[in-house]
Parts: C-alpha cells; structure tokens; sequence
C-alpha cells in the first residue's frame, strides 16, 4: 500500500516526519519518494513544506494512506477527495484554544479553517492523533476521537559510531533555543548551563551550531550521559514531552531531564528536576556509580525504546488504530 507523507525542509517537523517516512517504508509500505517541489525547496535553503496527494483516477483509485497535519489539509481543497478515498489519512492536530501566554501565539492554535475541519469531522478513514496529552476543552473544534501518539527515536537514521572525541564528555546536550514566540527557553537553557559551568564536570553542550544528524548522533552516543531540557509551557503543563526524549534514551541510554509530566509518566526511572543544581547534583551522583551499573541502566533504557518507542512502534500504532 502507497504512503504519502508530508515533508519538512527544517525545524522539529523535519526530524518528526522524516523518522515517520523511515517507519512507513520499513514497515514494508511503498512510501511515495520525494518530490521535485520539495527538493526545490531544500535548495532554496529556506524553512516549509510538501504535501503530496494522488491527483488522477488511477491514483486515486489504489490503496493508499495520507499522513498530514490538520492545517495543511484543510488549507488545501483540491485534497479533499483524496483524503476521502484513501484507505486511512492520519491527520495531526492542534487546540482551538491553549493556555495563556502561548495560546496567543500561533505556534499553539490551530488555523485550519472550519469548512475543512467539517469535512473531515464526516469521514470515517480520518484518524486524528497529536503527540501530546489530549484535554479536550482545548481541542473543540473537533467531534471525533483524537488519539495521543507520542513522539519517538528514529532508529533508522540514527545509527551511532564510535567517536572518541566524544567521549572526554560526562554529560551532553544538543538543541536550539526554540523561541517559540516568547523566548522562554533561552533563559531556561542559561540557568542550567550556569550551574554546569562551574561543576568540574566535562560538558559537550551545543545550541544552534547546526551539527549534522551523525555529529548529534555520536555525541549523544558516545559521552557518558546525556541532559534533556524543555519549554516552558512543556514545564508548566506537562502534556507532553520532546524528541529528545526518546533520542538521548535511545542512543545513549542514560538521561537527566528537567521535570516533564508526561516524561516522568512515560519514563518513571529517569531522574527529573527543575532545579538546575539538583540537576546537577543529580547528574555527579549517577557518574559516581560503577560501571557495570551504568551500563545495566543504558542498556535497559536502550531496549526500552528499541521494544516500545521507535518511530515503527508509532507507525504500527498509528495503524492499529
């Protein structure tokens, strides 16, 4: 059965689905390849997206599934019988309305417009999922069921070798500052980087130096542990928990996060605080064990994720559905 699945050309959305599209073909589906468009796209150097939908009858009448966002269906007419015909379209959505601040901004909201909300609050094959604990008040707009499918590891195109670089470091971090309309978690980053700075331990940590996936990849591999940050409304709400997440458990094994609900509801074992000395704290009295008992944690982590969080665990849960 063909897949067509929505692209991005950088950002989170980039990461997400480009793990989603190695899921699909994995699991044995004939992903549709990448189109001219979205290459040019890529060239461009600049940030969007492609959408790529089965247009003539004789595509239109295969077997097919549609992965996509709510926002960028709805937006697109000329999609909406192929929506309708396929065996099943994922449609990930976001709230009408989200807790102040961030519910001002429009990285929180949903903009899809109402006469394709309608239409598809009608069909049958739609699922609609998001990654995130659902609280209905906030989702409205939408009277069918929507199922929360956590973000995951992209074991397939995250394949760590061995660097001994980056192995002189005790603890690792990488991401961006994800100004996310209101700069919260340029401070959030600075607190717990200042309690590090003077910790005597050997930190490999990289905001926005625009390390290529294999770099990212084998430092988070190779240092000893790895540290997990998140936004501010992540902090405060608690619905849900970023890709690191599931990255630094998958290729290292061995995690810190500052306090998540959700992380902490998905992953009881790894050691959360939002206090950046007790992060601290935390992170020398976990490399004051033995070896072999870090490694016992790593690898029961690791197999954790492998057994239950790749993005093939969210592909088969998706179709599950």
């Amino acid at each position: 059965m063909k897949v067509y699945c929505i692209q991005y050309s950088a950002h989170a959305g980039k990461w997400i689905y480009d793990g989603y599209r190695s899921a699909w073909h994995d699991r044995g589906y004939d992903l549709v390849g990448e189109h001219e468009n979205f290459k040019i796209i890529l060239e461009s150097g600049h940030s969007g997206y492609f959408a790529e939908y089965p247009k003539t009858e004789e595509a239109l009448s295969e077997d097919y599934i549609i992965m996509t966002t709510a926002d960028v269906i709805c937006g697109n007419a000329d999609s909406w019988r192929a929506v309708e015909k396929s065996h099943k379209t994922f449609v990930f959505v976001q709230p009408k309305t989200f807790p102040d601040p961030w519910g001002r901004h429009p990285n929180f909201y949903c903009s899809a417009n109402e006469e394709g909300i309608e239409l598809l609050n009608k069909m049958d094959n739609v699922i609609l999922w998001t990654f995130a604990k659902v609280v209905p008040e906030y989702y409205s707009q939408w009277n069918t069921k929507i199922n929360t499918v956590p973000l995951g590891f992209d074991s397939i195109n995250y394949t760590p070798q061995v660097a001994e670089k980056y192995k002189q470091f005790d603890i690792s971090f990488v991401g961006g500052w994800a100004n996310n309309g209101f700069n919260e978690k340029r401070k959030i980053i600075i607190d717990i980087f200042s309690k590090f700075k003077y910790s005597g331990l050997k930190c490999g940590f990289f905001v926005n130096k625009n390390l290529t996936r294999q770099q990212e990849c084998d430092l988070l591999a190779n240092s000893r542990m790895t540290l997990n940050i998140h936004d501010a409304y992540q902090r405060v709400l608690g619905l849900d928990t970023n890709e690191r997440t599931f990255k630094s458990l998958g290729l290292n094994g061995l995690m810190i996060s500052d306090t998540v609900q959700h992380l902490n509801e998905i992953f009881p074992d790894v050691k959360t605080s939002s206090e950046p000395q007790e992060l601290v704290n935390i992170t020398k009295e976990i490399l004051s064990l033995t070896q072999s008992e870090i490694d016992v944690i790593k690898e029961k982590n690791k197999q954790e994720i492998m057994d239950n969080h790749c993005y093939t665990n969210r592909v088969d849960q998706l179709t599950s559905l």
